[in-house]
């Protein structure tokens, strides 16, 4: 159960339209490193996580993607509102206007629509953090990359505390691996492996 407040967790504000933008900031709500992604992907991991303290940052970073997805849904909006056929045209953004007008649907910059065959939810507890380790440092390069392709002071705002928020979200799945390293056999660092031999790792151990 969420609480909603009806207020963006951070002010996006475009003052003029620029559907190139919006083209490539879309990627972000929709793409291989999105919003989307990641708040389905956190938040579905959180069932079969062992540990409180994981599901609740889990929850914490996967409610936040939340947020983000409607952060980058007003930058799309608000950068194709009004457009004129000229902007179309000009900004390279008829395909997507034939298809979609200018509803904001959730795809990548190259077009391909957002799915959900790439997400990973393992049930295994290190090969999720890990993997959500990487989905975060993903997103931070996706930012990275956008604010090299955008001009609008307004834009790049708005996607510095979006790329900002990926490196902290980082952090936090760092911390969250260490615990569940604490938790686990330090020599496994597995949550259930059945074939891990112990005695063998401990000989191999001892030969070095």
């Amino acid at each position: 159960m969420w609480r909603y407040d009806k207020k963006l967790i951070y002010p996006v504000r475009v003052s003029k339209p620029d559907p190139m933008s919006a083209s490539i900031i879309i990627s972000q709500l929709g793409g291989p490193h999105g919003e989307m992604g990641a708040a389905t992907r956190y938040l579905q991991q959180r069932y079969s996580m062992p540990y409180g303290e994981i599901i609740g940052v889990l929850t914490d970073i996967g409610t936040e993607e939340l947020a983000h997805i409607e952060m980058i849904s007003a930058l799309v909006y608000q950068l194709t509102r009004n457009l004129s056929e000229e902007d179309i045209e000009k900004g390279g953004y008829a395909p997507y206007f034939v298809d979609h007008t200018t509803g904001v649907f959730p795809q990548a910059a190259s077009g391909f629509p957002f799915t959900t065959a790439e997400l990973a939810v393992s049930g295994d507890t290190f090969a999720d953090l890990h993997e959500d380790m990487a989905a975060e440092q993903k997103a931070r390069l996706s930012y990275d990359n956008i604010l090299r392709l955008v001009d609008d002071p307004d834009v790049k705002d708005a996607i510095r505390f979006l790329r900002e928020r990926e490196i902290v979200h980082f952090q936090r799945f760092g911390e969250a691996v260490r615990i569940a390293q604490d938790k686990v056999n330090a020599r496994n660092f597995y949550a259930f492996n059945p074939s891990f031999d112990t005695k063998a790792a401990n000989r191999i151990e001892s030969c070095k």
